[in-house]
């Protein structure tokens, strides 16, 4: 019997691109997508992790080739896009993932450091890989790009006034993309984490998270680089056609909870 259903849920042999590959929330969507299947393009500041990540992939049976990258460098995302392009000859999916967290107080010295920094990387950054894809993105008329933000994207906490920004920014960068480019078959969407087990978050103490987790999220835990991942991988599977412009909460509940 044949099935009734005529949307596909599989990214079999689709190209897609995940920056800030090397650990945490990038890293496991960089192995799931592989395991579903999709040939990887992996980058990250840190090539030798980079590198590590490939590794376990071919290993699996996977397909992934991995560049160091810079972000914050216009000329060096221009020459990893068209290296990608000509390794992999499509680029069909686009995770803008690559981001930091510079804590700091409004009357800090550094202050305005901090921001260049965290704007180059957690906003400007998506744009400039937004632009140099487009055209690859397009062939295909269906084209997937899922920007990483934050619940910070959303609300905000005291200290990280540049990455709260930084996050906001993403969030209507996506908006702002969905409807300007979505008569060309691209879809532009963001998913907002909240408390997730990455590099970002190993410094707190665990008794300070789980403190916080039991005060602030419904599910009283901390969540999971692939639960992140799984939530990127559902909007960029073809059947997800008709999801443009959507900001997905992947933080237990907390976004919610009065």
């Amino acid at each position: 019997m044949s099935k009734l259903s005529e949307l596909s849920r599989s990214i079999e042999g689709k190209v897609a691109i995940v920056t800030g590959a090397a650990s945490g929330m990038g890293r496991a969507t960089a192995r799931l997508f592989a395991d579903e299947g999709a040939r990887v393009a992996l980058a990250d500041l840190n090539g030798e992790g980079v590198a590590e990540i490939v590794a376990e992939i071919q290993s699996a049976g996977g397909e992934a080739e991995g560049w160091a990258l810079d972000v914050r460098e216009a000329t060096g995302i221009s020459d990893f896009v068209g290296a990608v392009a000509s390794r992999f000859g499509a680029i069909d999916i686009l995770v803008n993932n690559a981001g930091i967290s510079r804590p700091s107080t409004v009357d800090a010295e550094n202050y305005e450091e901090g921001w260049v920094e965290t704007l180059d990387v957690n906003l400007l950054a998506h744009v400039r890989l937004v632009r140099a894809s487009l055209s690859l993105l397009q062939e295909g008329g269906e084209g997937r790009v899922v920007n990483i933000a934050s619940t910070e994207g959303v609300g905000a906490q005291p200290f990280v006034s540049s990455y709260t920004v930084s996050k906001h920014g993403v969030v209507g960068l996506t908006r702002a993309l969905a409807v300007e480019l979505g008569h060309t078959g691209i879809t532009f969407n963001c998913v907002c984490p909240g408390p997730i087990e990455t590099g970002m978050t190993s410094g707190i103490p665990d008794e300070a998270k789980a403190k916080f987790a039991r005060r602030r999220v419904p599910l009283r835990r901390y969540g999971k680089p692939e639960e992140v991942a799984h939530a990127t991988l559902g909007l960029v599977l073809p059947a997800s056609s008709y999801i443009n412009g959507a900001t997905l909460m992947v933080d237990g509940g907390l976004s919610i909870q009065n």
